[in-house]
């Protein structure tokens, strides 16, 4: 049975990999929805976040089967107890680029106007972030991880300027009210997936070296 495990380990870590790499095109496609105003692409997200859930069923499933079966302990403990955790940050990520679609998809009926804030920065700092957490996972990296963790500042900063420009351009064009709030509900979106970027990003470094870093920044926000 002992010898079973390691396949079983790795079993999961393919699991835990494939739901990261839906995760992280589902990010993607929202966010290119978002800027190109696709209403049908926007509309795949939607769709296709079924598969996320049904993964994240799968993955738990298959954590509790070897909870069960094998008993693991030490390094292997904290790697399934880690894929846990990081399966529901991932299937959570999964309901926000869902939500950031939902957004598009409202956008699409408002009168067409230019981007008035740039959404891009914030974009693609916490898709990096979401790709770098799972990088560390995959290559148990805890320097890459704590990079990570150490980003997530720049993405409640980016936000904050983000709201600040949301605010002026609902002052100049109170008529763009309604459209303007869905564009900060997708501020909210992406600083969120940040928060989940670092908290997996703190489940690897827990799981590499056992430390629990949680509420225990090295930086504190502004």
């Amino acid at each position: 049975m002992a010898k079973q495990l390691p396949r079983q380990i790795e079993g999961l870590k393919q699991k835990i990999l494939f739901v990261g790499t839906l995760v992280e095109e589902a990010i993607a496609k929202a966010i290119s929805a978002l800027i190109n105003r696709d209403r049908n692409l926007a509309n795949t997200v939607i769709e296709e976040d079924a598969e996320i859930d049904r993964m994240e069923v799968d993955v738990e499933e298959e954590v509790l089967k070897i909870l069960a079966l094998y008993q693991p302990v030490a390094a292997d403990l904290r790697f399934v107890v880690a894929v846990l955790k990081i399966n529901n940050d991932l299937e959570r990520m999964g309901d926000l680029a869902k939500n950031i679609a939902k957004r598009v998809m409202f956008l699409s009926n408002c009168e067409r106007f230019d981007l008035p804030v740039d959404f891009r920065g914030m974009a693609t700092r916490a898709q990096s972030m979401v790709k770098e957490s799972l990088d560390a996972l995959v290559n148990s990296d805890p320097v890459l991880a704590r990079k990570v963790r150490d980003s997530d500042d720049e993405v409640d900063a980016l936000r904050r300027i983000i709201e600040k420009q949301i605010e002026e351009q609902i002052a100049a064009h109170p008529d763009r009210t309604e459209c303007m709030m869905r564009l900060g509900s997708v501020s909210r979106h992406l600083e969120r997936l940040a928060d989940m970027a670092t908290n997996i990003a703190e489940d690897v470094i827990y799981m590499v070296e056992g430390e629990i870093v949680r509420h225990h920044r090295t930086t504190e926000p502004m």
